[in-house]
């Protein structure tokens, strides 16, 4: 048994794993097959007994589902696990439709969550995105009302600039945004990283690998049926691009002895103590690679090479991370 390092979600916020789990993968989100329910509990409780307690599901995540597992494998040891829910997306099918922010519609899918999750109240609670449709006083005082009710622990905050992010702390304090980034998507450290630290909100990072482009695996060309090629990054000559840049982060893995994946979760575990890599996995045997990434560290040579070599811009097209 690993026991994870603890750090404050935010300033003066609750004590989480330096590490989280994202149980997004345990479910079909965007269509396929669902992965083995018995497998992917035995990972949420394996990673419970290594110290890791940030979990994060969504309410749209497979229609429930993953609520659902999420709630079967924390039962009987709920003071264990600290449970961080999006809301706010409206699939039907594997098809987003779009955004139901209203406070009436919040209230409706808390009531489902928690009962889903077979808990009395929700750790932290936050809209998947913001947009324009609903006042943004209306949708974080929501939020702020239901914390006020016991039915939520703190706010927090996904996908959103930093001028909403200002705004939304003005409304109600937010503990933790949830953004996108990486080694290949480093286009928030102008703007919105430097605001969450100055507000001291915990940056819970997820895509640590860049759907995959810096795990070192992944190779031209992609096959035709490929969800990957929905994205500019994995196209034509930016994939070619792209892969070659992979393979300086391979060599360097190479040299410590470690994995691509270990080097891209490890660079964003060291970008601060308020920065929490939260990594996605449905298979206990992901677990140990992935918590050794969180004893890497790099010299001041190899981060410069890190930093030089996938400077902002560095990595070609985009993906869903410039929703």
């Amino acid at each position: 048994m690993t026991n994870i390092t603890k750090i404050a979600l935010g300033k003066n916020g609750p004590l989480v794993s330096k590490l989280g789990l994202g149980c997004m993968r345990m479910s079909p989100v965007w269509g396929g097959p669902t992965n083995d329910e018995n497998e992917s509990i035995a990972t949420i409780q394996e990673a419970l007994d290594n110290g890791i307690n940030f979990l994060n599901t969504g309410d749209f995540y497979g229609a429930g589902h993953n609520e659902l597992l999420v709630g079967k494998a924390i039962k009987g040891r709920r003071d264990d696990a600290f449970i961080s829910v999006k809301f706010g997306a409206i699939f039907y099918g594997s098809q987003m439709l779009g955004l139901d922010l209203r406070p009436i519609a919040i209230k409706n899918f808390i009531n489902y969550s928690l009962v889903r999750l077979g808990v009395d109240t929700i750790d932290l609670y936050q809209p998947c995105r913001l947009d324009n449709s609903v006042p943004m006083e209306d949708v974080i005082g929501t939020v702020a009302d239901l914390i006020k009710e016991g039915k939520v622990r703190y706010l927090g905050v996904s996908e959103i600039t930093a001028d909403q992010l200002r705004k939304a702390n003005s409304i109600h304090p937010v503990t933790a945004l949830e953004i996108g980034y990486s080694l290949a998507d480093r286009q928030i450290e102008s703007d919105l990283l430097p605001v969450a630290k100055e507000l001291g909100i915990g940056v819970v990072a997820f895509a640590n690998t860049a759907e995959g482009l810096l795990t070192g695996e992944m190779k031209a060309p992609l096959p035709a049926n490929d969800y990957h090629l929905h994205f500019s990054r994995f196209q034509g000559n930016n994939f070619v691009k792209n892969l070659e840049k992979v393979e300086v982060l391979k060599q360097i893995a190479k040299d410590k002895g470690c994995t691509p994946t270990q080097i891209a979760i490890a660079w964003v575990n060291t970008q601060g103590e308020h920065m929490m890599p939260l990594v996605s996995m449905s298979r206990r045997s992901r677990l140990p690679e992935n918590i050794k990434a969180m004893d890497i560290s790099f010299t001041r040579e190899e981060m410069n090479a890190l930093n030089t070599h996938f400077a902002p811009g560095a990595i070609l097209g985009g993906t869903y991370l410039q929703r």
